[in-house]
């Protein structure tokens, strides 16, 4: 694993599609803590979180770490993570998606990121 870039006193931000074990993503945190960031937030998409997961992002540098409903996990994964993960709920997203969709209605907004100037 290389880091390019200056991140000495940074909030940096991990965004990955999913986790399993975590191993890469917690590695990275550490790289960046090593390299002098402030604080590492990992979101994901898609979190698995088996085996030593759980454990790992407990234990990591990663300050929090985001991640969509899209797995649920029990409450014993959730709990051994220390408080350090944080559920975004998918199911107003995906219901306001199928009802433009069987109004034949335009998606494209629900996809568009705001630019804050």
């Amino acid at each position: 694993m290389e880091l390019r870039g200056d991140v000495q006193g940074k909030i940096c931000i991990i965004v990955d599609d999913m986790t399993d074990t975590s191993g890469t993503i917690t590695k990275a945190a550490s790289e960046l803590k090593k390299s002098g960031a402030k604080e590492v937030y990992a979101f994901v998409t898609h979190g698995i979180f088996s085996g030593p997961a759980a454990e790992r992002i407990k234990n990591s540098d990663i300050t929090k770490i985001v991640c969509t409903d899209s797995m649920k996990i029990d409450q014993a994964t959730f709990d051994a993570m220390g408080g350090k993960l944080v559920y975004v709920s998918l199911d107003l997203f995906l219901a306001e998606l199928i009802r433009r969709s069987i109004n034949n209605e335009s998606a494209e907004e629900l996809f568009e990121i705001p630019v804050y100037k």
